[in-house]
């Protein structure tokens, strides 16, 4: 293939085999133009130059025929079965410009066009040595106007991208956590907007968080099978625009929490950001123990929550889904790590699997913590989070997952893995399901709270009393003769001074 320079710049040739377009990038080190040997004829070429940055090209990429728009527009006359939806005609060619390649990915952005009439004569393009080149084929390339359907396929493009950076189901999960948290913590009335709200700014810093995440890992991720096809090792996206994207959202998310929710929320949401992005993934690549700070990032959210809906999170009642959560990830985590560990040795990462050849070891914590589990349907029962029915459903739920870590202990193959990953993948929620619908509607604390108030009140009537008798006895005196005796509030009298007593007959009558 002869190669054709453009003032130093790039040569982009796009051919059409069967359904799909090939575009491959050449760069060239020259400073002046040149010729070279006559190029041959192809079914379609596209020329570009140096210049600003709107859309993404890499410099070896295929795209399914109608999928290619994001990128560019082809038409090309010598293909009958190929119609280009912008009915763009072949006597229409369009120069387009391109900025420097970052990660091997340059940038297209739109630039001057040239109609060439009808002729049988090669095209004038104005440009220096490149004349000759532009009869080759007949493709033609339109960024002067973007239509309707150009720009439905830019938007599908970069919500892709941005909903894979967000890591949207993960991020769900998590915003399911919160929204718990918050249901748990409201008593008999939730309050649906303040919810709302809650759920918003966790998912926007949730996806925040894990932007950053793949911004980190960009390198460790292209080599993983499972990871490689993510916006930024595939090119689909840079960098700096990923960076921005997280930016934003997890500002957004963290001042909407502040604003609607309380900023003991927002702190929660930016301290779990800040965990999971600059603690939790650098030390992926450090130390196993990554697993057990990522556990702890994932029994943040449904503290924040609680503390969006009552202010504090003080009452261990708001420590059940928090703990509940951080042991449920250890089992769940060991799982995938032993099923793909070799696919994190290939990435970098320090996995405790990786440490740990035979795959006891990995068992063993995972069983652990499932019987860490089983404690806690009790324990909401006791705090009176929940009913008795709560109780015995989660204690069944953390035998059968404690079951299948016997049973990966027993016989550690990646089957016995993949079993115990599933019934973690059941387990979290259901849990939450039975205890949103098992909770109890306990109003008593703040009813306490109340009745507290009102027993302060009738002491400081009665101080205020006492000290009037003793600056004006005779007066005093005069008044208690004249005073039919009254029965004491009810509040105070059943709860001072001995709360465990039942109230008093005459409360009845």
């Amino acid at each position: 293939m002869a190669k054709r320079l453009i003032n130093g710049g790039i040569f982009v040739q796009v051919v059409k085999a069967s359904d799909y377009y090939y575009i491959h990038q050449e760069t060239f080190n020259t400073s002046s133009p040149s010729t070279a040997a006559e190029p041959s004829p192809l079914p379609s070429a596209i020329f570009f130059r140096r210049s600003a940055t709107v859309l993404p090209v890499s410099e070896s990429m295929w795209k399914r025929k109608n999928s290619l728009s994001h990128l560019v527009r082809l038409a090309t006359s010598t293909s009958s079965n190929f119609h280009s939806p912008l009915n763009i005609q072949p006597a229409s060619v369009r120069l387009l410009q391109i900025s420097g390649a970052h990660h091997g990915y340059g940038l297209i952005t739109r630039s001057s066009s040239t109609a060439v009439g009808p002729s049988s004569g090669p095209a004038k393009l104005g440009i220096p040595g490149l004349d000759r080149v532009a009869a080759i084929g007949s493709t033609v390339v339109d960024t002067t106007t973007f239509g309707t359907r150009e720009v439905a396929d830019i938007a599908r493009h970069y919500s892709r991208c941005y909903w894979e950076l967000s890591k949207a189901k993960l991020s769900m999960l998590v915003v399911a956590t919160s929204g718990a948290g918050y249901v748990l913590g409201s008593g008999s009335t939730v309050d649906l907007a303040g919810l709302c709200y809650t759920c918003v700014g966790t998912m926007m810093v949730a996806a925040s968080a894990s932007t950053l995440n793949q911004v980190f890992e960009v390198k460790n991720d292209a080599m993983m099978n499972r990871t490689k096809r993510r916006p930024l090792p595939s090119g689909r996206l840079t960098i700096p625009h990923a960076v921005t994207w997280a930016s934003f959202v997890g500002f957004a998310g963290t001042g909407l929490l502040a604003s609607e929710a309380n900023l003991l929320a927002a702190g929660l949401g930016a301290s779990n950001l800040f965990l999971y992005a600059y603690v939790y993934t650098p030390l992926k690549q450090i130390h196993p123990v990554n697993t057990w700070v990522g556990a702890v990032v994932g029994a943040i959210p449904p503290l924040m929550g609680w503390a969006a809906a009552t202010g504090q999170i003080s009452s261990i009642n708001a420590w059940i889904l928090p703990a509940a959560l951080y042991f449920w990830q250890i089992p769940h985590f060991m799982a995938l790590a032993y099923l793909c560990r070799d696919d994190y040795a290939a990435g970098g990462f320090k996995m405790f699997s990786l440490a740990d050849p035979s795959g006891r070891r990995t068992a063993l914590v995972a069983l652990r913590n499932c019987i860490y589990l089983l404690p806690l349907g009790y324990l909401a029962y006791d705090l009176g989070i929940t009913d008795g029915w709560f109780c015995l459903e989660s204690t069944l739920l953390a035998l059968a997952i404690s079951g299948t870590a016997v049973s990966f202990l027993l016989n550690r193959t990646k089957g016995t893995a993949r079993r115990m990953f599933h019934a973690s993948l059941l387990y979290l929620p259901v849990f939450m399901s039975g205890l949103m619908f098992h909770r109890v509607y306990n109003d008593d604390q703040h009813s306490l709270a109340s009745q507290d108030a009102k027993g302060n009140m009738v002491i400081s009537h009665a101080s205020t009393s006492h000290s009037q008798e003793t600056i004006n006895p005779d007066k005093a005196k005069h008044a208690k003769d004249k005073t039919v005796v009254s029965r004491p509030p009810v509040a105070y009298a059943s709860v001072a001074p001995f709360p465990f007593l039942p109230a008093p007959i005459y409360a009845s009558s």
